[in-house]
């Protein structure tokens, strides 16, 4: 399914939103300008939905694992960027959301799911720009925990 282990992760720049003390600053993110240190993508199908709030909660408190391991961890959805930052000010998502309007990322990564979105997916992108882990959900109920994660980026 869509891309593999050892492959170069396709580059991008998409508009983020990251929520911190309440106030929400929007930029644009660029995976290449992140060569030298990890990092995580979380594409998640869905803003507010019980699973995804559950999930990018989770990665949000567990923050300070990723980031001491020198990795950045940034989440991207299909939605808006109005969308994302109501989403993040209310259940205080702190890492940053990316904007995929036209799913061209999701189609990159090769993760859409006919009529429905997207896979709920985690690829780790070392600092040489190659995928090193992924997982890609058949069905997004579940999600992969911060815990695996770091197992992963610790494995770098």
């Amino acid at each position: 399914m869509g891309l593999h282990e050892g492959a170069v992760a396709p580059d991008f720049s998409l508009p983020g939103v990251q929520v911190k003390d309440g106030f929400a600053r929007r930029k644009t993110y660029t995976l290449s300008a992140e060569r030298g240190h990890p990092v995580v993508l979380a594409f998640y199908p869905g803003d507010e939905s019980a699973t995804c709030t559950a999930q990018l909660c989770s990665y949000s408190e567990k923050l300070a694992d990723f980031t001491e391991l020198g990795a950045q961890v940034w989440a991207i959805g299909l939605q808006d960027l109005g969308s994302h930052e109501t989403f993040a000010i209310k259940d205080e998502v702190t890492l940053p959301l990316l904007s995929d309007t036209d799913g061209s990322v999701v189609d990159a990564y090769g993760i859409r799911l006919p009529g429905l979105g997207l896979r709920r997916s985690v690829f780790l992108v070392g600092a040489d720009g190659l995928i090193k882990w992924k997982h890609v959900a058949l069905v997004g109920a579940t999600f992969r925990s911060a815990g695996l994660i770091r197992e992963q980026l610790a494995k770098l």
